[in-house]
């Protein structure tokens, strides 16, 4: 199996795979390849914070003729997971390979998978009608990986967020930002940029061990070769590892009252709304509340020139209210390289991530 995610997080998928009992974990660029059966399958979809989606990897062979994608897809067993009802359709993309035309590889592949089938179910016509089994590929470099999606939906939509302020952060993202920055059971974390709450509730999530995919379904879970005791057994199997006794609080601020509602609303959805509490606050009001914090924040930032200069402006604003101070530590995620300037301090640690297709660095303060 595979579990694709964004750039810079594959060692913390790599790290969760391991923790659920996944075997033979190998991380790559975007990627972590592993091995397991259909509990980990239903477990990795249910538990992963930071993959974007599960795929079972059917096979990796060269292709720079149509002919080789066409016998190498067939001789890979679909019917292993594929009924005699259930829709395949085929998507992909091509880079840097000599078969550079996407919809002839989909035709190519889906014919493939057609003869396979058609000689294994002696049938000549697939109403498929059935379960969704997306086939993925990605043939780079001349070499082709044919996968099945298990999951439908992105991992990164956990079922909690229905809207989004401007620009929201993904969850994916905004878990990763909590692993990073130490969020543990008895933290307090607050964001004075909270806007739809989504870095809050991804941390409250860590900090409980909620499965982030409890409240979601996944399209394997139609799968006829995957049994539905195994989805049960693994829901099961996360409820019971949820940590109710967490000490964990968070508080989230805004100046758009609609955002705070739109957070809260949020924070309901995903069982939170007990854990955090979220206020209509500037940023210039930040205030050291209590021994310890954990602040993480996505400010907010464009691409315009009055964008930037606003965005700067806040980060002025946060290097005179995140002062130095025992038992307090700071994480902001941003793409200008020039934030630290702004701030006014170098950070302690950095850390590259993506924001989607945006480079970004989490610069983190706790000297």
């Amino acid at each position: 199996m595979t579990a694709p995610c964004q750039f810079g997080v594959e060692g913390l998928v790599a790290g969760e795979l391991r923790r659920m009992g996944a075997e033979n974990v190998a991380a790559e660029n975007g990627r972590v390849f592993f091995e397991g059966d259909e509990s980990i399958l239903a477990r990795a979809n249910l538990c992963s914070r930071y993959s974007e989606r599960i795929c079972i990897v059917m096979g990796r062979f060269n292709a720079v003729t149509f002919d080789e994608l066409f016998e190498g897809t067939k001789a890979l067993p679909w019917e292993r997971w594929i009924g005699k009802a259930d829709a395949f359709p085929v998507k992909g993309s091509s880079l840097d390979s000599k078969l550079r035309s996407v919809p002839d590889c989909q035709k190519i592949i889906k014919k493939a998978v057609v003869d396979r089938l058609s000689q294994k179910y002696s049938l000549g016509w697939f109403e498929e009608t059935g379960a969704l089994h997306r086939i993925n590929f990605i043939i780079m470099k001349d070499k082709a990986l044919l996968m099945l999606d298990t999951s439908g939906a992105s991992l990164h939509k956990r079922g909690y967020r229905r809207n989004g302020a401007v620009a929201p952060i993904r969850e994916t993202l905004a878990a990763a930002m909590a692993d990073v920055a130490f969020v543990r059971s008895y933290s307090h974390v607050i964001d004075p940029c909270c806007g739809s709450g989504t870095i809050l509730i991804e941390s409250a999530l860590k900090a409980l061990n909620v499965a982030p995919g409890l409240r979601r379904s996944f399209v394997s879970e139609e799968w006829s070769a995957v049994a539905p005791e195994v989805w049960r057994g693994e829901r099961e199997r996360a409820k019971d590892l949820i940590n109710r006794d967490a000490e964990f609080s968070a508080c989230g601020y805004d100046v758009d009252p609609g955002v705070i509602e739109l957070a809260r609303e949020n924070a309901y959805k995903a069982g939170m709304s007990k854990r955090i509490v979220f206020e209509k606050r500037d940023i210039a009001e930040f205030a050291h509340d209590g021994e310890k914090g954990v602040v993480v924040c996505n400010p907010p930032y464009g691409e315009r020139l009055m964008d930037v200069e606003s965005a700067r402006k806040i980060y002025r604003t946060m290097g005179e209210r995140f002062i130095r101070r025992d038992g307090w530590s700071y994480a902001v995620i941003t793409p200008d390289e020039q934030f630290e300037h702004y701030f006014g301090r170098r950070c302690d640690k950095q850390r590259k991530l993506y924001n989607g297709t945006l480079q970004c660095r989490l610069y983190m303060f706790f000297k």
